[in-house]
C-alpha cells in the first residue's frame, strides 16, 4: 500500500561546504519502513512546490535499494540531484534504470570510494561524483613527498568524509572540489582550540552595524542567535557581578532589552581586536545554529516566543563544550539559564529533551533511529519531516560573509 510521502519516508540531512567555507548545499537522507511503499512521485512535487531559487541545493540520498529504484523510476529532468552507490549498479535493475534516467535527463552523483571509479561509458551518466578516500590514500595526501597520489585526486568533484584538516585544504584548495560531505570538525577544533572559544569577527561587526543603523530588537536578536559563542559571551557578560543589572538574565531579548544601546557597542568593541576569522571555524559553528533552528521548530505548536527561543538556546548551547574545550554541565552552569534547558542538554530529560534529541538524529543518516524517537515521543513524521525541509529551505535567508 502507498503511503503519503512524509509519513513513509525518514528524512536527515548533511551539509556541503563549498571552498569558501560556505554552505554549497544539503545531502537529503532519505530512509524508509521496509514495510512501507513511500509515494515518491508526491515527495518530488512537495520539494518543487516548497524549494526557491535561493534555498540550498539538495543532493537526494536513498539509503535503500527500493528507493532509490523509485527515484530513478519517476523523477523528471529538473528534480534535485540523485545519489547513485557505485556498489548499487552491480545491480541489472539499478543500472539499466540510471541509463534511463540520464538519458531523460536526470542529473545524477555517483558516490563511491576514489580507487573504484566507474568505466569511462557508466561516468557519462553522472553529473558530479561523491568521494570517499581510504585510510591508506587518506594518510599518503597527508604526506609531503606523495605527488603521483596527489594527482590522483579529481578536480571539481564532492567528497566525504574527511577527517584531518591537511585533507580539507588538499580537496578545496588544490583541486577545487566542488563541495565537502560533512566536517572534520574533531581535527579542526583539535587545530584550532583557542581560536574556536572566541566570538566570530563578522557577527560582531554585523551587531555593531545594526546598532548603527538603528535596527530592531529582534534583528539585533537574531545576529547574536548565529554565533553560539557570542551569544554565551553576551549571557556571561549581562549576568557578571560588575555590571550591577538587579536581576538576572536568562535570555537574549532580555539582555539586550535591558543592556542598552551604548553599552552593548562598548563590549563588542572589547571583542572587536580579539574576535576570530579563522574559515574552517564557521562550518562547525554554521551546523550548530542549524541545530538550534531545527530544536526550535521541533517543539509542539502554540509555544509562546519567549519559550521558543528558549529552545533555540538549547540547541544553540547543546554543543559549547566544543568550542569552549570544558565541560557542558560546567559551561551551562556559569549561566542563570532556564532549568529545562540544562535538563534536555545535560540530564537528556524535561520537556525539550525530544526536540534536542531528533534534531541530533536527523543529522545521521540512521532512519530507524529517527522513527523510534518518534514513536517514543508520540510525535508525527510528516511533521517532523516537513519542520526539517521547512529548516533546509529557509537557509536561503543571507547569511553573513566570511572575511
Amino acid at each position: 500500500m502507498v503511503q503519503p510521502a512524509l509519513s513513509s519516508l525518514t528524512l536527515g540531512y548533511r551539509p556541503l561546504w563549498n571552498g569558501t567555507r560556505q554552505l554549497a548545499g544539503v545531502q537529503l537522507y532519505l530512509d524508509s519502513d521496509p514495510a512501507l511503499d513511500a509515494d515518491v512521485p508526491h515527495f518530488l512535487r512537495i520539494l518543487q512546490e516548497m524549494w526557491t531559487d535561493t534555498a540550498p541545493p539538495l543532493l537526494l540520498s536513498p539509503q535503500s535499494h527500493q528507493l532509490l529504484i523509485s527515484f530513478l523510476t519517476h523523477a523528471p529532468a529538473g528534480s534535485p540531484w540523485v545519489e547513485v552507490r557505485g556498489e548499487w549498479l552491480a545491480d541489472s535493475s539499478i543500472h539499466a534504470l540510471a541509463q534511463s534516467a540520464y538519458k531523460r535527463g536526470l542529473k545524477m552523483v555517483w558516490r563511491g570510494q576514489l580507487g573504484d571509479l566507474p568505466d569511462a561509458a557508466t561516468a557519462q551518466w553522472f553529473t558530479s561524483s561523491l568521494l570517499s578516500l581510504t585510510p591508506h590514500e587518506s594518510l599518503a595526501l597527508l604526506q609531503p613527498a606523495s605527488p603521483t597520489l596527489a594527482g590522483a585526486l579529481l578536480d571539481g568533484q564532492m567528497y566525504e568524509d574527511l577527517h584531518s584538516r591537511g585533507l580539507l585544504a588538499r580537496c578545496l584548495d588544490e583541486h577545487r572540489a566542488a563541495a565537502i560531505a560533512g566536517w572534520p570538525t574533531e581535527d579542526v577544533l583539535h587545530n584550532l582550540r583557542s581560536r574556536a572559544a572566541l566570538p566570530r569577527r563578522q557577527q560582531v561587526l554585523a551587531l555593531m552595524q545594526a546598532i548603527d543603523a538603528d535596527q530592531s530588537l529582534e534583528v539585533f536578536e537574531a545576529i547574536l542567535g548565529q554565533d553560539p559563542v557570542l551569544a554565551y559571551r553576551f549571557l556571561l557578560y549581562t549576568n557578571s557581578a560588575g555590571l550591577g543589572l538587579r536581576s538576572s538574565v536568562e535570555s537574549l531579548r532580555r539582555g539586550l532589552v535591558m543592556l542598552g544601546y551604548g553599552t552593548l557597542q562598548r563590549w563588542l568593541s572589547d571583542q572587536l581586536p580579539h574576535a576570530d576569522t579563522e574559515p574552517d571555524l564557521h562550518p562547525v559553528r554554521t551546523a550548530m545554529v542549524m541545530r538550534a533552528q531545527l530544536t526550535e521548530r521541533l517543539i509542539e505548536a502554540g509555544l509562546g516566543h519567549e519559550l521558543q527561543r528558549e529552545v533555540y538556546l538549547c540547541g544553540l548551547f547543546s554543543q559549547l563544550d566544543l568550542l569552549l574545550d570544558e565541560p557542558l554541565a560546567g559551561c551551562l552552569r556559569r549561566l542563570p539559564l532556564s532549568e529545562r534547558i540544562y535538563q534536555a542538554i545535560v540530564s537528556k530529560n524535561g520537556p525539550y529533551a525530544p526536540s534536542l534529541a531528533l534534531a541530533e538524529a536527523l543529522e545521521l543518516p540512521d532512519g530507524s533511529t529517527i522513527r523510534a524517537l518518534c514513536k517514543t515521543h508520540e510525535l508525527e513524521l510528516e511533521t517532523v519531516n516537513r519542520n526539517l525541509l521547512r529548516m533546509l529551505r529557509d537557509l536561503s535567508v543571507p547569511a553573513i560573509s566570511p572575511p
